[in-house]
């Protein structure tokens, strides 16, 4: 069976588990051909990586996303921002190629959103979303399919990723404090790269402009934790998911990749 191949879009911390992961064995179905990041070193530095192993093929560190779709892969791995997505997100599957992301919260816009589906519906091409820090998109797609159903998500973070944003307030530093309470879609406005998780259940589940988000910091708190609840009638579900790094969201577009080739999915 021919591999299939895979280019990267944002070479940071999170890109490189997939070349972990590939380096292992545990993605034995592709083959990275391509590679584009902000900065052209780092591009660099992830082909060099994959072509200072004898592979087979040879992987391409490219100046531009035009330069990247030229080599025809069939996935791109998007490992950068929503604003990277929304503007890889259309040429790339006009072009024949299908996109794993974690970068969901580009897709809180419902214009966008509406673009892409009828995009990659005429061209054949997919996008795969990531499940990042959290997971349980099956039960809460489920249950919004099944019958109507209320979806809340918290987050609790350290002030640090707070500091920069809209709504800092320095009593964050020494006290408890609720940052932020609103929907999925005015939580992605305010906090692009904090909050891609709940565009994602917001997506999977009744909508980003129907999910209650709320933030809460704590001082000396470390990591991340996401609680997401679902109710309906007959159903109620509560997912809570702690991590200390952002390592498993790296790890879940491996877990996308494997299940795009394997003969049976979870």
């Amino acid at each position: 069976m021919r591999k299939k191949t895979l280019a990267i879009v944002g070479c940071g911390g999170l890109a490189s588990i997939v070349v972990q992961a590939l380096d292992k064995g545990l993605l034995p179905d592709f083959q990275i051909i391509g590679t584009y990041s902000r900065t052209f070193d780092k591009a660099q530095v992830f082909s060099n990586h994959i072509n200072n192993t004898d592979r087979g093929y040879t992987c391409t560190p490219c100046h531009s996303l035009d330069e990247l779709l030229k080599l025809k892969p069939d996935y791109v791995v998007e490992a950068s921002s929503p604003d990277s997505l929304k503007e890889l997100a259309l040429p790339t599957l006009r072009n024949g190629t299908s996109i794993v992301t974690i970068s969901i919260g580009g897709l809180a816009d419902t214009a966008f959103y509406e673009e892409v589906k009828k995009t990659a519906l005429e061209h054949g091409t997919r996008v795969h979303i990531a499940s990042g820090a959290v997971g349980g998109f099956d039960v809460l797609r489920t249950v919004s399919l099944m019958e109507e159903s209320e979806v809340t998500f918290e987050s609790t973070k350290s002030p640090r990723a707070m500091r920069y944003s809209p709504v800092y307030d320095p009593i964050i530093e020494t006290q408890e404090h609720t940052s932020f309470e609103g929907s999925a879609v005015e939580a992605i406005a305010l906090f692009p790269r904090q909050v891609n998780v709940s565009v994602a259940a917001a997506l999977a589940s009744t909508g980003p402009e129907n999910v209650k988000v709320s933030i809460k910091t704590i001082p000396e708190f470390v990591g991340d934790n996401h609680r997401i609840e679902i109710k309906s009638q007959e159903i109620h579900a509560v997912l809570n998911i702690y991590s200390q790094t952002a390592r498993i969201a790296g790890w879940s577009i491996v877990n996308t990749l494997r299940n795009i080739t394997s003969p049976i999915a979870f």
